[in-house]
């Protein structure tokens, strides 16, 4: 049996690496919880130490699995032991799949991301790029 799930990432700024994902991957926020008009109003009621600490992204099609953020207090040392493959090459091959690559990085730039190196295989379909997020968090493009 299928189980949902969520990808949980911890971070600094939970609501910037939130929105950059949605622009990265189509995904929206959330409507807030009932009873508050906007997720800003839901923040402002929570304790101070718990504003600002958690934002999550969706699938608008229900398809994805929901993404999560959470602030906590230590910053990143060390490469990602797990990370997102963002399938943007499917079925293309050579310069076609390294050209749509290339597009989608020169895209995700201009949010906050950053092109680390471009993996380069002739002839098949396993040329990728390596991206950091916003707050440095390595992601592939594939």
């Amino acid at each position: 049996m299928a189980r949902e799930f969520q990808v949980t990432f911890d971070c600094a700024d939970p609501e910037r690496v939130a929105r950059f994902w949605c622009e990265v991957l189509g995904y929206v926020v959330p409507p807030p919880p009932p009873g508050f008009d906007s997720w800003e109003i839901f923040d402002a009621s929570l304790p101070p130490e718990h504003q600002g600490s958690a934002f999550a992204c969706v699938d608008p099609d229900g398809a994805g699995p929901r993404l999560f953020f959470q602030r906590v207090p230590e910053g990143k040392t060390v490469k990602n032991r797990v990370h997102l493959d963002v399938r943007v090459g499917t079925g293309l091959v050579g310069a076609e799949r390294l050209a749509t690559l290339q597009a989608e990085s020169d895209r995700l730039v201009p949010l906050g991301a950053r092109e680390v190196r471009v993996f380069q295989a002739d002839g098949v379909d396993e040329s990728f790029i390596v991206m950091q997020d916003v707050e440095g968090n390595e992601f592939c493009l594939d």
